[in-house]
């Protein structure tokens, strides 16, 4: 019973390891991004905040998205101000192709190490002041991809621009996970064995009296 545990010990050490990895860090990143608190999604602009949502009412109705949208055609973003400075303040919004090949990982260096960001750029939505504290997007997709979601924001005071980057996908079944997670959960029983067996005493060998 003791080397079960042992080795449950282990197997739990090396999935912490392995879902710290891969996931990323539920808070505010540099740069700010999209993160998921309590299952609301959340954009992060620096110390601005804002629950974003996602709708597709020709093909899901009233149904909401955050970062994987199932299919093309209209979507409707709607940023729900819950920094109370956000209704003062120009914001913009920006969706481009992710060419930087970045992915979940991307920061806003990323884009803008981009050469040109315009030939990228299939939505954009210059700077605007909502004081009813909401602003809504809406746009077409015509073609299946992992896109771009920019948006940046200004300063009640200074002459300065918090900018938020983040990725999603468009067309997106779920099951391109299932395979990656059933290698993933396979690795990491394969390494908890490796280790387990590493660090395990060898038995002993006792002589046979007769």
């Amino acid at each position: 019973m003791s080397r079960i545990r042992k080795f449950s010990k282990y197997l739990l050490r090396t999935c912490s390891s392995a879902i710290f990895l891969l996931c990323p860090v539920a808070g505010v990143q540099a740069g700010g991004g999209l993160v998921i608190e309590d299952d609301i999604c959340i954009i992060w602009i620096d110390f601005y905040s804002a629950h974003f949502t996602a709708y597709q009412p020709g093909s899901s109705g009233n149904e909401q998205f955050c970062e994987q949208l199932p299919n093309i055609g209209e979507t409707i973003f709607v940023l729900d101000y819950l920094h109370q400075s956000l209704k003062e303040v120009p914001v913009d919004f920006r969706i481009i192709r992710d060419v930087t090949g970045q992915g979940r990982f991307v920061k806003l260096k990323h884009v803008e190490a981009l050469e040109d960001i315009e030939r990228h750029t299939v939505f954009y939505q210059p700077p605007i002041i909502r004081p009813d504290a909401s602003l809504k997007i809406e746009y077409d997709f015509k073609e299946k991809g992992v896109y771009l979601g920019i948006v940046s924001a200004g300063h009640p005071s200074k002459q300065t621009t918090y900018t938020a980057v983040f990725p999603f996908e468009v067309g997106a079944s779920g099951r391109s996970y299932l395979l990656p997670l059933v290698l993933l959960l396979a690795g990491v029983a394969f390494l908890a064995m490796r280790r387990y067996r590493s660090t395990s005493p060898a038995p002993s060998k006792q002589g046979v009296t007769r």
